[in-house]
């Protein structure tokens, strides 16, 4: 979302305790919200892979009690996910990491952003079935 936007409303919005325990959960409901826009099985995998990537870049900063947030943004063939956490630290900014590379090499669009006392890793993934459609 570009500075000065106005925020969307999530087509849907998950909240689970920020404990990697939870991370099965967050994977499946990501794997039927992709399943209901067509997505192939490989892709379906690809994002499983990334939302528990995008998911462990930002436990780890997770204030004690904080919640994660996962915010889905639905559209034809594509989906925009955003994790979140609240944090007080600054967060996880290498770049260099493996899960921000697995993340990034998986997601056609990610960014990190830690502002208003939260860390957000958002990714935008496209189903390669609305890559042949058009």
């Amino acid at each position: 979302m570009s500075e000065g936007s106005t925020p969307r409303k999530a087509d849907v919005e998950l909240r689970l305790p920020a404990d990697g325990a939870y991370a099965s959960v967050l994977r499946t409901t990501t794997a039927g919200l992709a399943a209901r826009l067509d997505f192939t099985l490989d892709d379906i995998e690809d994002l499983r892979i990334a939302i528990g990537e995008a998911s462990a870049l930002v436990l780890p900063d997770a204030d004690p009690e904080a919640d994660l947030t996962c915010r889905y943004f639905l559209a034809s063939h594509a989906m925009t996910i955003e994790v979140s956490v609240e944090s007080s630290s600054s967060g996880p900014d290498d770049p260099a990491s493996f899960a921000w590379q697995v993340l990034s090499t998986l997601a056609a669009d990610t960014e990190m952003d830690h502002a208003d006392g939260r860390i957000t890793v958002r990714l935008t993934m496209a189903s390669s079935i609305g890559e042949t459609d058009r």
